[in-house]
């Protein structure tokens, strides 16, 4: 179970740094690419941010369903339910509000989707800095000392 929890803490960890990274920095640019460059801009970001977010995001989604079924002791069930809740926050807005935006924004810069993808992915920063929160909380609890 330790190493589901380290899988769990890490590719939290890592996801709260680049969503900020996403929310702060990247997606306010795409206003700035241009009208002739941007759909080749948009497939080169979403071919590539795509290596790097969906293989963490399988991991998190798989250990926090392992950390649900067998909570490590001292990590209430609870706390496991909400960490788990966090995750399919963040999945259903990637999926059901994210790509739908970026799918019209494929087909070059459009202010509302742009808008709408910088609006919505406060969720998704807010559910994975809440985890962030969460699973330093645990090994708070569960390191010695």
């Amino acid at each position: 179970m330790k190493w589901i929890l380290l899988a769990n803490v890490a590719s939290t960890l890592i996801l709260v740094g680049l969503i900020w990274v996403i929310q702060v920095v990247h997606y306010p640019l795409f206003a700035y690419v241009g009208e002739a460059g941007f759909p080749a801009y948009e497939a080169e970001h979403s071919s590539r941010i795509t290596l790097i977010v969906m293989p963490l995001m399988l991991i998190e989604l798989g250990s926090a369903g392992l950390l649900l079924l067998t909570p490590p002791a001292g990590i209430p069930t609870w706390q496991a339910t909400l960490g788990l809740g966090l995750v399919l926050l963040a999945w259903g807005v990637t999926f059901f509000v994210s790509v739908p935006q970026h799918n019209i924004l494929s087909g070059g810069f459009d202010a509302a989707a742009h808008r709408l993808l910088v609006e919505s992915n406060w969720l998704r920063t807010l559910a994975w800095s809440g985890r962030g929160l969460l699973v330093l909380w645990w090994l708070g609890r569960l390191l010695p000392g």
